[in-house]
């Protein structure tokens, strides 16, 4: 169907590399021209060797996962003829260890805040039902194992 390519690079900073004293910061250039600065999360790699200001896997993984479900649950509203005006999500990622006791991303947690406009308002079942089809229709959620649960913001 379609490829979507990012180029991740990274340059020692140092002679320190098999001491782990090097540097996490590298960059992921997308097709079309944005330049991303990423890094380890501190939370796995302290600083000095890792960079709190850059986006990290595990970040980018949950806005991923938010930025697919919003995209897709636009497009549901718009066929459904609600008119959304507004879309904020704090999405929240938890990490557990897996039977093996490797850390993974086990659990998303979307905290949509919609505001709708025009006529037609969803009720919350119209809601549930158009954050069940977003992500039944999510790329990336149909990508992943990690567990994706909905709780509206107030």
């Amino acid at each position: 169907m379609s490829q979507h390519k990012a180029t991740v690079s990274w340059k020692s900073d140092n002679e320190n590399f098999l001491a782990g004293k090097f540097n996490r910061l590298h960059s992921w250039t997308f097709d079309g021209g944005a330049v991303v600065a990423a890094s380890a999360s501190p939370s796995v790699v302290p600083a000095p060797y890792s960079s709190a200001e850059a986006v990290d896997p595990e970040e980018a993984f949950v806005a991923s996962v938010s930025s697919c479900h919003m995209l897709t649950f636009l497009h549901e509203a718009r066929k459904a003829g609600f008119r959304v005006d507004a879309y904020d999500d704090e999405a929240v990622g938890e990490m557990t260890k897996n039977e093996r006791g490797v850390p993974w991303v086990s659990k998303i947690t979307l905290h949509p805040k919609i505001v709708y406009g025009g006529e037609k308002r969803p009720s919350p079942a119209d809601e549930e039902q158009l954050h069940h089809k977003a992500h039944d229709f999510c790329f990336i959620a149909q990508s992943i194992k990690t567990d994706v649960t909905v709780a509206p913001a107030a």
